[in-house]
């Protein structure tokens, strides 16, 4: 499956200053490698390795990381006598363009700001701060099976707080941070080309486009059950190292 994927990595992650202060979020290490990394090695583990980056906020850290790919993870080589360097690893079949599209520019504006480099009638995007197991060829399927013009893959949300049901001021019940029924859009989204006709250069994507395609019955939501996590916080940020470092990260679907 050969789609290409849209990635927005310009924001400036002010939930996490503790990390974004220096670097951008997406940029932000989980199990040694920024959570990027793990994300373009879920799409590539389906196929997808044409990836452009919608980036703003601090992205030279972006261009950095990607000129010294392949001395980052790879074994290396010197042959001192020589004078020579050699990289043991491959590289990844990867093309990845990395597009500035503004500072301060809101969602909607980034993907219009990449609408140049879309060749396709249909691609994928999502944001550059939550991993998933989330199937992206059955994903794809489903996006093509109605016919509509946008995919989102709806996710449960984590519970953050205890619930209290209560009468007259007495407690009923308590539940311990119940799951919620609700779906939320985790990204990974499957879009027409036609959505750009929705854009320009300053509007967002959420509030405005996507409310406008929902209110055209153009909007479909693909009801993910599994793994789902946002890197939002320091604290989502350490429960997902705790997670990797317990070797049974499940959005590591390519091992």
């Amino acid at each position: 499956m050969k789609m290409q994927v849209c990635i927005l990595c310009g924001g400036t992650g002010t939930r996490l200053k503790e990390q974004t202060e220096f670097i951008p979020k997406p940029m932000v290490s989980i199990g040694g490698s920024p959570i990027i990394w793990h994300i373009l090695k879920h799409y590539s583990y389906y196929g997808c390795n044409d990836f452009i980056l919608a980036l703003g906020y601090k992205q030279e850290a972006f261009k950095e990381y990607f000129i010294h790919f392949e001395r980052k993870h790879s074994d290396m080589i010197f042959d001192m006598r020589a004078g020579d360097i050699w990289y043991d690893d491959p590289l990844p079949p990867w093309r990845v363009t990395l597009s500035d599209t503004g500072e301060n520019t809101l969602k909607g504006g980034r993907l219009k700001r990449i609408e140049k480099y879309i060749n396709d009638d249909i691609f994928l995007m999502t944001y550059g701060d939550a991993v998933s197991d989330v199937n992206i060829k059955e994903l794809v399927a489903f996006h093509k099976s109605h016919g509509k013009l946008v995919t989102i893959t709806g996710v449960h949300p984590e519970p953050r707080f205890g619930e209290l049901i209560h009468k007259n001021g007495s407690v009923i019940s308590y539940r311990e941070k119940p799951n919620s029924e609700n779906l939320v859009n985790g990204g990974f989204m499957v879009l027409g080309r036609d959505v750009f006709n929705y854009l320009d250069n300053q509007c967002d994507f959420e509030h405005g486009p996507l409310e406008k395609i929902a209110a055209e019955g153009q909007l479909m939501v693909y009801h993910h059950r599994g793994f789902w996590k946002c890197m939002d916080t320091l604290n989502d940020m350490i429960e997902l190292q705790r997670i990797w470092d317990s070797g049974k990260a499940a959005w590591k679907i390519w091992q």
